[in-house]
């Protein structure tokens, strides 16, 4: 089974998932029917996108009468970020010790 992580990662791995995520950043909660305006896929395949963002814990789904609203939740994202920066931070230090080791070799007679 997924963890947390995993399953954010998966769920960004579409081009879809991911510009739906940034037009609910840049214009807030909207509908599956609002999407479709401003996405190239059928509405199927964007309800199919947006559970997949809410299974993965990255979409909010609100009820209003008939319409279910889409809310970003920014919090996985953090999350997946911070642990992005750690693992970058890591191996980040991992190259600078085989520079100053080929440095070191460099330098010696």
């Amino acid at each position: 089974m997924f963890d947390a992580k995993q399953e954010v990662l998966a769920a960004l791995a579409d081009p879809n998932r991911r510009a739906i995520i940034e037009i609910l950043v840049d214009d807030g909660a909207k509908t599956a029917t609002q999407l479709d305006d401003d996405l190239p896929i059928t509405r199927q395949g964007i309800s199919k996108h947006l559970n997949i963002l809410a299974d993965a814990g990255l979409v909010t789904v609100v009820q209003r009468g008939r319409d279910k609203f889409y809310y970003l939740t920014p919090e996985p994202l953090e999350e997946t970020a911070v642990w992005i920066a750690a693992v970058s931070a890591r191996w980040d230090e991992r190259l600078n010790a085989l520079h100053d080791l080929v440095e070191g070799e460099q330098d010696s007679p």
